[in-house]
């Protein structure tokens, strides 16, 4: 007779199951809500963006110590989907920091299941703001 634990799968594979960063700001946290998904049960792409938006503009809103706009959306990738239940938390890191711009990148960790907790990356990607004045130009970052 074989062991039924020998033979049994975890929840999650290995290569998926990762671990909250200790070497990144944490910025946001926010769990998604049945409004927020599809007609699949899936959390729609576009409410993701605009939370890692208002997450990637924490850091640089306090390095130009101002008003900031986004410039762009240089990269984004949706690596696995997001349920409603799943807790999000948004990591974020400073790039590079110009005369007027500051890009940054954040990384997007659901926790997942609570009964057998576990963490997968869902999201990742590289932002750019801008620093502006009252008339929305821009303005050089403060030394």
């Amino acid at each position: 007779m074989t062991d039924p634990s020998a033979t049994a799968t975890p929840s999650v594979p290995d290569a998926l199951a990762q671990r909250l960063p200790d070497d990144k700001d944490l910025v946001l946290r926010v769990m998604p809500m049945p409004a927020d998904a599809n007609g699949n049960g899936d959390i729609f792409g576009g409410w993701i963006m605009a939370q890692v938006d208002l997450a990637g503009a924490v850091m640089p809103a306090r390095i130009a110590k101002g008003r900031i706009a986004t410039v762009a959306v240089n990269e984004f990738v949706f690596k696995q989907p997001v349920s409603v239940g799943d807790l999000l938390s948004f990591y974020a890191s400073v790039v590079r920091v110009g005369n007027t711009s500051v890009t940054v990148h954040v990384e997007v960790y659901a926790e997942r299941n609570p009964q057998d907790l576990y963490v997968v990356k869902v999201t990742e990607a590289k932002l750019t703001y801008v620093a502006i004045d009252d008339q929305g130009q821009p303005r050089k970052i403060p030394k």
